[in-house]
């Protein structure tokens, strides 16, 4: 996201355009998460008979909505705030799909 708003400060045809390029990718990225959070882990990974209580089955819940909405923030803002929040919720969504150390 950096580049990106570097990019837009130097007003080039050149410039614009590898913006938009990289807007693009940003975007299909974004995307590709949330149809995976939603299509797979949500589908097929979270299942309330695995979790310990209905507490920890909606923190599960809230957790992979929490990812779903950063990488929906992400794509649609380029500050870069929005990536450190994509990356904190994934950090916290991770821990249910990595073994315990």
């Amino acid at each position: 996201m950096l580049q990106i708003n570097e990019l837009s400060a130097a007003g080039t045809a050149i410039a614009f355009n590898q913006m938009t390029r990289w807007v693009n990718t940003k975007e299909e990225h974004s995307a590709k998460i949330i149809t995976l959070v939603s299509d797979y882990c949500l589908c097929q990974r979270v299942k309330k008979d695995v979790f310990e209580s209905d507490k920890d089955y909606v923190d599960a819940l809230k957790a992979h909505h929490a990812v779903m909405q950063a990488a929906m923030k992400a794509k649609q803002n380029v500050e870069s705030s929005f990536c450190d929040g994509l990356e904190h919720a994934v950090k916290d969504f991770r821990k249910m799909y990595l073994p315990i150390e």
